[in-house]
């Protein structure tokens, strides 16, 4: 008969074998609830008997790891420690699911890069470069990446709104140039118009990105390394119930996400192409979203997003869903590449 010591003393072991895996949600940007939804996810789906999961919520006013009970422990900068129990963690991994500052844009991957903490998004370069919208469609354009023509502001500069419609035209889309979710964006149909989107847009941000409005249909792909192999999941299609994909739209159900999108199969090779070849120029690592607009059959790459929406309403979900894994299965992939 098999002792209660010895049974425990298995527990233990099989315990002490599990990957303690930080997953960070939150972030200092108008995207904070938004990542929380994603980081209750993801905390949701990986598997407690591969991994002991901790939720770590990463805001202006505090870093934290919340405990079922709703307890706070707080996370020691120096280290990225914190207490659980008598235990003091020091995680193995971190599930990065911070939208926007500072988890999308290098901040968070510096730090966790210099504590030798192995992370699921791109690293710190990869992800300040991505998240600069005109610094990537800069970089892009010079490998052959088909972009909207686009106008740059800066908060303070002297405004022209003839000269930005000159180059632009009308319609188009004023956009803060670090930012997601669709905070800050309007689309703009009359040069009366101009003046107070980029306005808006300078609340969220004090660079802008003027962009022509292209007109076709519009697409996004998520892509992910599974260890030195490239993935590209089915393309999703956004019809939005309003003038474009808002925060309404993508967040309070005012939009039909189609997965696979409704495009010819030649479109679908073309746009899936791009994606990979975006991923690889870029050096991303991680799961992505690239976006685009496919007119007259042609991909135009708008953002590729390195720490995209894991919600129940988000774009990759759905993906991972339609190419038949499982989140748990998926976000597993993840962690492993990432360690």
């Amino acid at each position: 008969m098999i002792s209660d010591i010895f049974v425990k003393r298995l527990i233990y072991s099989f315990v002490m074998h599990k990957k303690h895996i930080a997953v960070a949600m939150g972030g200092y940007s108008s995207e904070y609830e938004i990542s929380l939804l994603s980081g209750a996810i993801v905390c949701e789906s990986l598997d407690n008997e591969v991994y002991i999961v901790y939720p770590v919520h990463i805001l202006k006013d505090g870093w934290n790891y919340v405990a079922e009970d709703g307890t706070k422990y707080p996370v020691n900068k120096v280290d990225f420690s914190f207490s659980h129990g008598s235990e003091t963690i020091v995680p193995d991994a971190v599930f990065n699911t911070v939208h926007g500052t500072p988890g999308e844009d290098g901040y968070l991957q510096a730090y966790w890069e210099l504590l030798g903490i192995p992370q699921t998004s791109p690293g710190f370069y990869e992800s300040a470069l991505s998240f600069n919208k005109r610094d990537c469609l800069s970089v892009l354009k010079n490998f052959g990446i088909k972009c909207a023509t686009s106008f740059y502001v800066n908060k303070g500069d002297e405004i022209d709104a003839e000269t930005i419609v000159q180059k632009v035209g009308l319609p188009c889309f004023v956009k803060p140039n670090r930012a997601g979710s669709s905070f800050g964006i309007g689309k703009v149909h009359e040069l009366a118009g101009l003046l107070p989107a980029i306005e808006h847009a300078f609340s969220e941000d004090t660079e802008i990105i003027i962009e022509t409005a292209l007109v076709g249909v519009e697409v996004s792909v998520g892509a992910y390394n599974d260890n030195d192999k490239i993935k590209v999941l089915s393309p999703t299609e956004i019809v939005s119930e309003n003038d474009f994909f808002d925060y309404e739209a993508k967040y309070e159900g005012k939009s039909d996400e189609i997965t696979p999108a409704r495009i010819s199969e030649a479109e679908t090779n073309k746009v899936q192409t791009e994606t990979k070849r975006i991923y690889q120029l870029l050096n991303m690592k991680g799961v992505c979203r690239s976006d685009f607009i496919i007119q007259n059959g042609t991909p135009y790459f708008i953002e590729i997003n390195a720490t995209p929406g894991l919600s129940k309403e988000s774009i990759i979900p759905r993906q991972v869903r339609e190419a038949g894994m499982t989140l748990q299965h998926f976000f597993g992939v993840l962690v492993e590449n990432c360690l």
